[in-house]
């Protein structure tokens, strides 16, 4: 694994319009060589989770150069849908949602994404944070096994979308 120098920073529900087509930006080059309809949808995503008034994001950048960028929100209270997947649910009840992590493929397997998920949650006063990781991807399940995520189910949450595995990690994250 070779080390970079990223500056992390970080922004809220106010920066989106700041932000967002560098998310975009990032996006379209994470994904140019597997675009499929539900990724071409990634706009929608950017923009319903960045209504959410709780909507945090890091980015990474090396230089001036956007590296990669995580993000999400805090989820609904008494709508915590991950609970459906465990029985007994965790008494713990204040859970941030991480919906995108994304690293450029130049910056892949440097540290990067764990740099800017890291720094996305240890901000917060969360208890827990989930998420969701595409189940054929079992080397992506392995990376959050090893930042303290546990899976707890799978879930298909649009008739086009991979079934995902619901994560589960207690906050804060062991370092």
């Amino acid at each position: 694994m070779t080390t970079v120098e990223v500056d992390v920073r970080h922004f809220t529900h106010g920066d989106l319009p700041r932000i967002r087509q560098i998310l975009l930006d990032v996006h379209a080059d994470t994904y140019a060589e597997d675009p499929d309809e539900f990724h071409d949808r990634f706009p929608w995503f950017v923009d319903h989770w960045g209504s959410n008034p709780g909507f945090s994001c890091t980015l990474g950048y090396e230089g001036n150069e956007p590296v990669g960028f995580a993000y999400g929100a805090p989820a609904t209270p008494d709508r915590e849908w991950w609970r459906e997947h465990i029985n007994p649910a965790p008494e713990k009840s204040c859970t941030f949602s991480v919906s995108e992590l994304m690293v450029r493929p130049r910056w892949r397997k440097t540290g990067t994404a764990k740099l800017l998920h890291h720094a996305l949650l240890n901000s917060r006063e969360d208890d827990l944070a989930v998420l969701l990781v595409d189940a054929t991807h079992p080397k992506v399940q392995k990376l959050y096994e090893s930042w303290g995520y546990r899976k707890v189910g799978e879930q298909q949450p649009f008739p086009d979308s991979p079934v995902y595995s619901v994560m589960l990690a207690e906050l804060p994250l062991p370092t």
